[in-house]
C-alpha cells in the first residue's frame, strides 16, 4: 500500500505546457488569453494564470538555505519562530508596567513601550520595568526623535544596574527622523547624525537596533507593495551611507537598523514581499564589504494594515488581519504586531487586545507556523512573484538613489506625491468596487448603526500639543481606505433622516431577484433602509405599495429587455414622489433618459460619488 502512494503520480502521463493552452484555448471559446486571464498587477508586472516547473529555470531564488547569505528564505536555520508583540500607549509608568506583566502571562514575548517625550526619565524607566526579566523578552521603546538618545541612556542604566548579560538582550529603539519628515512634512534630516551616538551606546548589545525604517508608514498611506519595499531599501541605505561615513564600521551600521513593515490584504504578495527584501537588502548592505556576512541580515517587524481597517462592520477586520498574519508569518518575519480590530475608531479594549494576541497564537500554537522554515520555498508562483517584486523594487531603489537618495525625495516630495498618488487610486478603486472592502462597500450590514463610533487620528508620541502645524513640504495621507464610504454612512446616519429605499421588482424572477439583491447591497453602503420584496404583478401595484411604505427611494427592478415596457409608466406613476432609479445599464437607455429618468445604477457606476449625488437629494429634503 505504501509503495502504491509512493508512485500514484507515475501511473499519469506528463501534460506540457503546450497542451494546458490548448485546454486553455478551447475553453476561452475564442475570448483573449491575455485580456482574460493575465492579471496585471498595480506593481506593473504581469501575473499568469497558472505556473510550471520549468518557471523556475533561470531563478537564482532557489538556490540557497534558510539562514545563508543572501537570506532571501530567512535568517533562521532550524525553525520559524517570531516574537509576538503587543504595544502600549504609556502614560501612567504604573499602569503601563503592570500591563505589561500581566501580557507576559497571555503569550506575549515582546513588548513595545509607546513613551512621551516630556516623560522620559531614570525613575520613569525604573517604574516602567520593573519586576520584567528584560533578558527573555523583547523590549521595544519609541519616543520623541530628540529624546531618544536621553532615553536610551536611562534604559541602558537599568539594564547595568541589573546585571543583564548584554548578549542576552533583545530589542529595538525607534529612532527615524525621515519617517517624521514624511509624517510631519518638515525638515528633520538634522537629527540623523544623532544615530551616532545612539549606535554608541548600544554597540554592547548586539541585539539592540536602534534605527528603524517605518515603511509601515508608506503601507498605512495606502502605497503599492513595490513602493513600500523600493523606498524601505533607499531608506535604510541612506542611514547606513550616514554612519558610515561617520566613521562607524558597516558591521556595526547594519546591525543597528530594523526594519518596519506593513501587512497589506495582497496574501502571496506579501510573502514574496518579505523574501524579496531579505534578498534585496543583503545585497546592498554587502556593497559596503562587511567583515560577516551576518551583517547582510534584515531584521524585519511587520505590522498588519491600518489603511484596510474599517469602522462599520468591523469584525470583518479579524478576517483582513489573520490573513495579513498568515502571510508574514509564512515570510519568515523576526516578529509581529496584529492590529486590534477596533483600532479605527477607539483606543483598543481588553477584548480586542487579547483577540489581536490570540490571533498570532493560532498561527503559532495551532497551525504550527513557527516549525517550518521558508514554506512558500519552491512555489512556482511565489519564486516568480519574488523575483518580479524584487525587480519592480530595485528599480524604485535605484531611481532614489539617483535623484540624491531617500532625504533629498522626501524633501523635493516625490516620495508623497507617489504614495499620495497610489493612496488615490487605491480610493478610486474603492468608490468604484474594483477594491471590494466586505461590509463597506460591497455587502454592508443594512442595519448597522456606528452610535458613538467615530474615526480616530493618531497622535503623536512626543506629548508637545503646541507643536506648530505649519508644514515645510507634503506629508502622507494616511485615510484609509474606508474612509470616504464611512464619512458617507455617517452623514446619513447624523443627519437624523434614514432614506426608505423601496425595490419596486416586477417581470422576469431571476432578473428582478438579482438586479433587487444589487441595488440593496448598493443603497445600504450609504446607510438607506432597504425594503426588498417578492414582485409586484403591475407597476400600479409596486408604486402604490412604496408611497404606503413612505419609501424616499424606488428602484425598478426588472430585465433588460422589460424595462422598455415597465420603466416609463413606473416613472409617470411616481410623479416625482419618491426618487426613481432604474437597476441596470439596458440598450433603451437613451429613451428612458429622454422621458427624464436620470438614476441608472449598474456595475459600472462610481457607487462612491452616486450615493454622494443622492445624499445632496435626499438629506436636504
Amino acid at each position: 500500500m505504501a509503495d502504491s502512494k509512493e508512485t500514484l503520480f507515475s501511473d499519469f502521463p506528463a501534460v506540457s505546457t503546450q497542451e494546458w493552452m490548448d485546454k486553455i484555448t478551447v475553453d476561452l471559446k475564442g475570448a483573449d488569453y491575455e485580456k482574460r486571464l493575465v492579471w496585471k498587477t498595480n506593481e506593473g508586472f504581469k501575473v499568469k494564470p497558472f505556473y510550471r516547473q520549468e518557471d523556475l529555470e533561470g531563478l537564482k531564488t532557489t538556490e540557497g538555505l534558510p539562514g545563508q547569505f543572501p537570506y532571501l528564505r530567512g535568517n533562521k536555520k532550524n525553525d520559524n519562530t517570531w516574537f509576538i508583540r503587543q504595544d502600549i500607549q504609556v502614560d501612567n509608568p504604573e499602569e503601563a508596567n503592570a500591563k505589561a506583566l500581566d501580557l507576559l502571562n497571555k503569550g506575549i514575548d515582546s513588548l513595545g513601550f509607546k513613551i512621551k517625550g516630556k516623560d522620559v526619565s531614570e525613575e520613569f524607566i525604573h517604574t516602567l520595568l520593573k519586576d520584567i526579566c528584560c533578558e527573555c523578552i523583547e523590549l521595544n521603546f519609541k519616543t520623541c526623535q530628540r529624546q531618544t538618545v536621553k532615553l536610551a541612556r536611562f534604559v541602558t542604566q537599568y539594564f547595568k544596574e541589573k546585571g543583564y548579560a548584554p548578549e542576552k538582550l533583545q530589542g529595538s529603539f525607534n529612532f527615524d527622523p525621515i519617517g517624521k519628515m514624511l509624517k510631519k512634512g518638515k525638515d528633520r534630516s538634522e537629527l540623523i547624525p544623532t544615530a551616532k551616538e545612539l549606535i554608541e551606546i548600544l554597540t554592547p548589545y548586539p541585539s539592540f537596533r536602534c534605527i528603524a525604517v517605518n515603511s509601515l508608514q508608506l503601507n498605512n498611506a495606502g502605497a503599492y507593495i513595490y513602493q513600500e519595499l523600493g523606498y524601505a531599501l533607499a531608506w535604510g541605505n541612506q542611514y547606513l551611507a550616514c554612519m558610515t561615513e561617520a566613521g562607524v564600521p558597516v558591521d556595526t551600521a547594519a546591525q543597528k537598523i530594523k526594519f518596519n513593515f506593513g501587512i497589506s490584504s495582497n496574501y502571496f504578495m506579501e510573502i514574496a514581499k518579505f523574501r524579496a527584501a531579505r534578498l534585496l537588502w543583503a545585497q546592498i548592505v554587502n556593497e559596503y564589504k562587511p567583515s560577516c556576512l551576518c551583517a547582510c541580515q534584515m531584521i524585519a517587524h511587520a505590522e498588519t494594515s491600518h489603511f484596510n481597517l474599517t469602522l462599520f462592520d468591523a469584525h470583518v477586520n479579524l478576517l483582513r488581519t489573520q490573513t495579513e498574519a498568515m502571510s508574514a508569518a509564512l515570510a519568515g518575519v523576526d516578529s509581529m504586531t496584529v492590529t486590534p480590530f477596533d483600532q479605527a475608531y477607539e483606543s483598543p479594549n481588553e477584548f480586542s487586545e487579547r483577540i489581536a494576541r490570540n490571533q498570532q497564537l493560532l498561527l503559532k500554537e495551532e497551525a504550527h507556523l513557527n516549525r517550518i522554515v521558508d514554506p512558500a520555498a519552491g512555489s512556482y508562483y511565489i519564486e516568480n512573484l519574488t523575483v518580479s517584486i524584487a525587480k519592480q523594487a530595485w528599480e524604485l531603489f535605484l531611481q532614489v538613489e539617483e535623484e540624491g537618495g531617500m532625504t533629498e525625495a522626501v524633501k523635493a516630495g516625490r516620495i508623497q506625491e507617489a504614495v499620495n498618488g497610489s493612496n488615490k487610486a487605491r480610493h478610486e478603486a474603492v468608490s468604484k468596487r474594483k477594491e471590494i472592502l466586505l461590509g463597506t462597500n460591497q455587502y454592508p450590514n443594512f442595519t448597522e448603526l456606528a452610535g458613538e463610533k467615530s474615526p480616530l487620528t493618531s497622535a503623536c508620541c512626543c506629548g508637545n500639543e503646541n507643536e506648530e502645524s505649519d508644514t515645510e513640504f507634503a506629508a502622507l495621507n494616511t485615510d484609509r481606505a474606508a474612509s470616504e464610504f464611512e464619512a458617507l454612512r455617517l452623514q446619513t446616519e447624523h443627519s437624523g433622516k434614514r432614506p426608505k429605499a423601496f425595490m419596486l421588482t416586477i417581470g422576469n424572477l431571476a432578473m428582478r431577484q438579482a438586479r433587487a439583491q444589487f441595488s440593496c447591497n448598493f443603497l445600504a453602503c450609504a446607510g438607506y433602509e432597504v425594503i426588498d420584496n417578492l414582485g409586484f404583478p403591475s407597476v400600479e401595484e409596486g408604486v402604490k405599495a412604496a408611497i404606503n411604505a413612505q419609501a424616499d427611494i424606488i428602484v425598478l427592478c426588472s430585465s433588460d429587455d422589460e424595462y422598455a415596457e415597465y420603466a416609463i409608466p413606473a416613472f409617470q406613476e411616481v410623479n416625482g414622489r419618491a426618487l426613481f432609479i432604474v437597476a441596470g445599464a439596458p440598450a433603451c437607455m437613451d429613451d428612458l433618459k429622454a422621458v427624464g429618468i436620470e438614476n441608472f445604477i449598474h456595475v459600472r457606476c462610481n457607487v462612491l460619488e452616486t450615493l454622494r449625488e443622492y445624499n445632496k437629494k435626499l438629506l436636504s429634503l
